[in-house]
């Protein structure tokens, strides 16, 4: 079980009141709606392991470096390229980050990429057991996969209770794509992402750049028609990639995962069985006043 934690802790930040505060008044909603996801998550689907995947960059030099607009929407500070954040999530993410090490809940992170580079490596390297990745965010669609082993998307955009379990075959119908999950990251590459400032091909919407990567097999072999002038790529087609051939050029680098990453990982993947420092995560839960959610979490790691 791979967590993408930014998604998970920015859903439960705007999910719960930020009157759930320490005594000293500072929020804590995310840390409480983290931590009782991790409960729900240990409770409903049972890993044998589960990482907290996190963003060492979220804005890594080298997507920047191919499309200078990669998420320069989200850029408070230009000059020092950093996230706009709510105020008062940010000092709620070392919380997460303490209270994950004192249970002994395994995190992963690599220098210089997001947590969706982690979570791609991983799942990629993985030949013994079925992965699922918990994630409000579809770009992580593409590392559904059936071999060597099964990796699935537990998509909670509309909440844990209305989770959706994506694979290769729910992809498919979902999006009229062949059943692989690179197949997601070439549609994304044509359709763009608005809010991750990725223009996309001039005129081509998500439908028809899925009915365009279908009949092609793959965006390399789509590209590759279009080049070499077949009819069978419509000539407004033919025409935006002609005008937006650097885009096209640098996109899929923005767009795919990495799946090589070097992982810099702290505890280890197994669900431990017994808390790591019990009486800190206490100490941090009446710290915090992180409540029953810790308690939760206690209990569905250490049942007895």
């Amino acid at each position: 079980m791979l967590l993408d934690s930014a998604s998970l802790y920015f859903r439960s930040f705007f999910a719960l009141p930020q009157s759930m505060t320490s005594p000293e008044g500072i929020p804590v909603n995310a840390v409480r709606g983290f931590a009782g996801m991790i409960a729900q998550i240990l409770t409903d689907r049972a890993p044998s392991r589960l990482v907290a995947c996190l963003d060492a960059d979220w804005r890594p030099a080298f997507r920047v470096a191919a499309i200078p607009s990669y998420k320069a929407q989200r850029v408070a500070d230009p000059a020092a390229n950093a996230e706009e954040v709510p105020d008062t999530l940010t000092p709620q993410v070392p919380i997460i980050i303490d209270l994950l090490d004192a249970l002994g809940i395994a995190t992963a992170q690599s220098a210089g990429y997001e947590a969706d580079d982690v979570i791609g490596t991983l799942a990629h390297q993985e030949t013994g057991a079925g992965v699922e990745i918990v994630t409000g965010d579809r770009d992580l669609f593409q590392c559904v996969r059936e071999q060597p082993t099964p990796v699935r998307v537990v998509y909670v955009g509309r909440g844990w209770a209305k989770a959706e379990v994506i694979g290769p075959r729910e992809l498919a119908e979902r999006y009229g794509l062949p059943e692989d999950g690179l197949a997601y990251a070439d549609m994304s590459v044509l359709r763009g992402d608005p809010s991750d400032g990725l223009p996309g091909i001039t005129g081509i919407g998500e439908k028809t750049a899925a009915k365009l990567i279908t009949k092609f097999g793959s965006l390399a072999a789509l590209v590759e028609a279009a080049a070499a002038g077949s009819k069978d790529v419509p000539l407004r087609v033919r025409e935006a990639f002609v005008h937006d051939a650097d885009y096209l050029a640098k996109a899929p680098l923005v767009v795919r995962v990495a799946l090589d990453t070097p992982i810099e990982a702290t505890g280890e993947p197994e669900v431990p069985h017994t808390i790591a420092d019990l009486d800190r995560v206490r100490a941090l839960q009446e710290r915090w006043n992180l409540g029953s959610a810790v308690d939760r979490l206690v209990a569905a790691l250490d049942p007895r």
